[in-house]
């Protein structure tokens, strides 16, 4: 955070973000209903691309596409292209609230991954909230519980793609600026999706309607991931952490209103336990995180 940050503000932003992460999702599921998921996906990174050039080329110049460890962050926009068509096809199958929910075991998966990965220990806290993340998931996708398979797989595999491109956020943010970042997650997922609709087709052609709204899902997709970054300027990410949970009730309140989806009474529970573990991933890694800087003071002193 910056010194004259303003926490109000970043938690702001954060909630204007969520929402409209929840616009997109509820607009994801209508679309892939409907059309080639990687139609959509085509149609909103080259928008994710052409909005982070135009706004972002003026003041950077040459730094957006300036990279150290071109590999790993190649690696990092695959990661997230992968997360995103798991996840189109997973709202395909499953009611957006559910899926946005499951998706949030990501932060857990995040910090069991980082003690075999980054050599960071796990400790009691750590498991204790691997196993609440876990619990609700099997709260949410229970036997009984009405959802797709195949639909809650899917979501599975999104956050496993999501923990690995947060895993190389983290090992990347060391090396690289933020703007190349977006610049080359943008990049490497139109390359991708381009390609996979010139090899296999467009399926059936969006009217004009839908082809914006394909159009809007880009917009917004980068609008929120802008709105996003400003905010961890303003407030740090102990503050904002409890603020990114907004995002499964905006995804529950549009299901509801979109395509009149209410969870059950153990979904509900689910999606709070999951909440509660991610939350308590994110408070044992700002701990962490005081006592490393803790330490690197005693040592300088």
């Amino acid at each position: 955070m910056q010194a004259d940050g303003n926490p109000l503000r970043g938690v702001a932003l954060v909630m204007v973000a969520t929402f409209l992460f929840a616009v997109a999702d509820t607009l994801g599921k209508h679309l892939a209903i409907l059309h080639f998921t990687a139609l959509i996906l085509a149609a909103r990174y080259a928008v994710n691309f052409a909005l982070v050039t135009v706004i972002m080329w003026p003041r950077n110049r040459a730094v957006l596409w300036q990279t150290h460890r071109t590999g790993l962050v190649i690696l990092r926009g695959l990661c997230l292209a992968l997360a995103s068509i798991t996840m189109l096809m997973a709202l395909r199958l499953m009611p957006v609230a559910e899926t946005v929910a499951i998706i949030y075991i990501a932060p857990v998966l995040v910090m069991l991954a980082a003690g075999t990965v980054l050599g960071e220990r796990v400790g009691l806290m750590g498991w204790i909230s691997a196993a609440l993340g876990f619990a609700g998931v099997l709260l949410i996708a229970r036997p009984g519980s009405g959802l797709d398979p195949a639909g809650v797989a899917l979501a599975l595999v999104n956050a496993c793609f999501a923990t690995g491109y947060i895993l190389l956020s983290r090992i990347l943010s060391r090396t690289e600026s933020t703007m190349a970042l977006m610049f080359h997650t943008a990049l490497v997922g139109s390359i991708v999706f381009v390609a996979v609709v010139l090899i296999l087709g467009t399926g059936p052609l969006p009217g004009a309607i839908d082809a914006m709204l394909m159009l809007g899902l880009g917009a917004l997709a980068t609008a929120g991931h802008l709105l996003f970054t400003s905010a961890y300027r303003e407030a740090p990410a102990s503050t904002l952490a409890p603020v990114n949970y907004m995002h499964i009730a905006f995804a529950t309140a549009l299901g509801w209103l979109v395509f009149q989806h209410v969870p059950d009474a153990l979904g509900f529970i689910g999606m709070a336990v999951i909440a509660v573990a991610g939350l308590l991933a994110a408070w044992r890694a700002t701990r962490q995180a005081v006592v490393v800087s803790g330490e690197r003071t005693e040592q300088a002193t």
